[in-house]
């Protein structure tokens, strides 16, 4: 059996008692090999203690996502200038938004999120950055969040015509 590689979510720890110091140098210490989403501030510090930045958020904010036609645009900018940032720093993941459903039914919501995801392939595919359709927990903590269960996200994927080539795949937050 393989050895299981593990990140941690920065969001998580920073900022609750523990200098970044020292959250860095113990997950290190504990065998942790990297850390999603922290602020670009602290990227060098990660890096000093062998670990790597293994996710970041392609594009802000969670609620106006890739579900919406008119969200497009802006998101390709931002998925642009972070895909720079991920090859700069050899960040292997860019994290996307689906966006709330303010009253769009999920198929629609999906055709249009996978429609947005095969205008950003190329792009991903040609950086060598996954974009990583994330599923949030819409009972909980994110009211309204389309992407919201299993068989929605990957619906979106599946629909946009990509073969496996690794460009999406799905993350779960649990809490």
């Amino acid at each position: 059996m393989g050895h299981i590689r593990q990140a941690f979510a920065w969001w998580c720890f920073a900022g609750r008692g523990v200098a970044p110091e020292a959250l860095v140098r113990e997950a290190a210490a504990i065998g942790y090999v990297a850390v999603d989403l922290a602020e670009p501030d602290y990227w060098p510090l990660i890096r000093a203690h062998g670990l790597t930045v293994s996710a970041i958020n392609g594009h802000r904010p969670i609620e106006a996502g890739l579900n919406r036609r008119a969200h497009h645009d802006r998101i390709a900018r931002d998925i642009s200038a972070n895909l720079k940032l991920a090859e700069e720093w050899g960040i292997p993941n860019l994290i996307c938004f689906s966006g709330n459903r303010d009253g769009l039914d999920d198929e629609a919501g999906a055709e249009v999120t996978a429609e947005g995801l095969r205008r950003l392939a190329p792009l991903a595919e040609a950086a060598g950055v996954n974009l990583v359709l994330e599923l949030l927990n819409s009972k909980v903590d994110h009211p309204d969040y389309q992407c919201d269960h299993t068989a929605w996200g990957p619906g979106s994927a599946g629909w946009s015509g990509r073969r496996a080539s690794g460009c999406f795949t799905m993350s779960t937050t649990c809490r």
